[in-house]
């Protein structure tokens, strides 16, 4: 295995542990660790649980594309542990673990997505640059 796929394939580990992280977090946390007053089970679940289901096949299949745009998915735990961390000091622990398990996945997706659509030979500098040629 040569340096590039495993720098790939590195980064796909990392996508893949901040999301199965927020994937079993966060219903952990609003439901057992620190249950919300005023939402209940069934909307917290849909509405930090679902959003994380969507990228679930492209993610396993090793899709460049799904790890490039479940990106705009992870940026709603980015928002949500940070408005958690700045309103409910109770909450700060799980809203650190959050935006930890947030990064990884982000992190991870965006340089994977990067490196196997190099690897593929994926590129919107080639699209552009046929499209200037016509």
């Amino acid at each position: 295995m040569n340096k590039q796929r495993l720098l790939t394939s590195t980064y796909k580990k990392i996508a893949l542990s901040g999301y199965f992280s927020l994937l079993v977090f966060m219903p952990l946390w609003l439901i057992v660790l620190s249950p919300s007053a005023s939402l209940s089970i069934t909307t917290a679940l849909v509405m930090f649980s679902l959003p994380l289901l969507f990228p679930l096949k492209g993610l396993l299949q090793g899709n460049p594309y799904t790890y490039a745009w479940s990106n705009f998915i992870v940026l709603i735990y980015f928002i949500h542990g940070l408005t958690t961390l700045w309103v409910l000091p109770e909450d700060r622990i799980w809203a650190v673990l959050e935006l930890i398990f947030a990064s990884a996945m982000f992190f991870g997706a965006t340089y994977y997505a990067k490196f196997r659509g190099q690897e593929l030979g994926l590129s919107l500098r080639k699209k552009k640059d046929e499209e200037a040629n016509q």
